[in-house]
């Protein structure tokens, strides 16, 4: 006789004894997962209209077309004397040609005298040339018409009636600028998704232009949470610290092109922390956080974020580092956040891995990771099964190497400050002979 079928009653895996379902294991993400999940929650900033200077650091969002020449007019390049060549031909200290001066012409006039055969007239540095005249005779090779036949270092004030000798020949065109020799009508002189730095800018008043169209650079607010924090400066009371994070946030966001905004520490105090964000969310169009977001009884920033909704947090596998929290505050279009981990070395690692790509996606770069190159290692190399492994480096391009600074703890920021670049060991890799070849994140690039 067949018997009946018989139900198992022993718990699963997932069960507990009494079978009830027993709660997952936190997702670990890896490195890469969670950048592209960043980057693909951020794009480049809408273009706006910006004056010259506020657009420094920029790039151009359209091609940038001349509307004149420029120089718009033929000028000359020296102080001295405007004048017809043939009247110099063979002029020498014994015999120099002798002119008369028919007017004085400073930059910006308007009216200007006709310089005919035996005459010349006093021209000054980025005056318009005069009509007649075909080049300038630089001062120094001129008496400065002082009558001495001595050549002279300045041009003494005008009189009537005044001459000017001049001590040597002067071939057509000589010292002055042509109009169009630098930039041309219609020419375009700088192409869209050129960084606007002092030159280019200079360019662009040159040409007349007041304001242009670029990725605007974005404004990123930097905090640090933590009761225990004091600013630089101030007396160390039990227990407590200098933040370090807030600045080094703000001169990393700094250097990647943003404008930033340091606001500080802010205690651990929810409704502390809510009150600073309403007060940074209209200039911030990014919000980085760093401190409270692992599992402390008084982190409050994952209480406080978590309310907003749209912010997840994460464990990433990678040392330092692991915690890590991403999303926007205030739905889908709202601000982005990246909250890092509060250790100073997992702080700024965490920024140059996830918060620097964020800042040059938004301001349309083509360059938005560090460079990476392979490198050996002298030394021996130990890392965690399953992390991916950060150490900070030294690097020498001609010898081809790189050696760790410091130890791996991620609260020594005097070996951090020694570092110029990020030795990388794969999630995989725990043990790496001396002499392997290893990743390398360029810092100082």
């Amino acid at each position: 006789m067949t018997g009946s079928p018989q139900h198992h009653t022993t718990p699963s895996a997932c069960c507990d004894a009494s079978g009830d379902r027993a709660p997952a294991a936190p997702r670990l993400w890896s490195v890469d997962e969670h950048l592209t999940d960043v980057l693909a929650a951020i794009g480049p900033l809408p273009p706006i209209e910006l004056q010259l200077l506020d657009a420094q650091g920029c790039r151009l969002e359209e091609d940038v077309r001349a509307g004149g020449d420029l120089p718009p007019f033929d000028n000359s390049s020296m102080d001295g004397y405007a004048l017809r060549t043939a009247d110099t031909t063979g002029a020498t200290d014994t015999y120099p040609s002798v002119l008369s001066v028919v007017g004085d012409i400073a930059a910006g006039a308007g009216e200007l005298p006709k310089v005919g055969p035996g005459q010349a007239a006093r021209i000054m540095t980025g005056a318009p040339l005069p009509p007649g005249a075909q080049a300038v005779a630089p001062v120094e090779w001129t008496d400065g018409g002082t009558g001495t036949g001595t050549p002279a270092a300045a041009m003494t004030a005008p009189v009537e009636g005044e001459e000017v000798r001049v001590l040597r020949p002067v071939a057509e065109g000589a010292h002055i600028r042509r109009r169009g020799s630098d930039v041309t009508a219609g020419e375009t002189v700088l192409s869209a998704g050129t960084r606007l730095g002092p030159a280019q800018l200079g360019l662009l008043a040159a040409i007349g232009r007041a304001t242009v169209k670029v990725r605007p650079r974005p404004r990123v607010v930097v905090l640090s949470t933590g009761s225990e924090l004091v600013q630089p400066g101030e007396p160390l009371g039990p227990g407590r610290i200098t933040d370090s994070n807030s600045f080094t946030l703000t001169a990393a966001a700094q250097e990647a092109g943003a404008i930033a905004f340091r606001v500080g520490a802010v205690p651990d105090d929810a409704g502390v922390l809510r009150a600073v964000l309403e007060d940074q969310l209209g200039r911030a169009d990014l919000i980085v956080t760093s401190g409270g977001v692992s599992v402390g009884a008084y982190d409050v920033v994952k209480e406080v974020f978590e309310s907003y909704g749209g912010v997840d947090f994460r464990r990433l596998r990678m040392q330092p580092g692991k915690p890590q929290g991403f999303g926007r505050i205030g739905g889908r279009t709202g601000v982005p956040l990246l909250a890092l981990p509060g250790n100073p070395v997992s702080a700024y690692i965490s920024f140059e891995l996830f918060v620097r790509p964020v800042i040059r996606t938004m301001l349309g770069a083509s360059d938005v990771h560090r460079p990476v190159v392979r490198a050996l290692c002298p030394v021996a190399l130990r890392s965690p099964a399953g992390r991916r492994q950060f150490l900070r480096g030294a690097y020498s391009p001609a010898e081809g190497t790189v050696r760790p600074v410091g130890g791996a703890d991620s609260h020594l920021v005097g070996a951090l400050a020694r570092a110029d670049c990020l030795i990388t060991v794969p999630e995989a890799v725990t043990d790496l002979p001396a002499g392997s070849e290893v990743d390398v994140v360029l810092l100082d690039s």
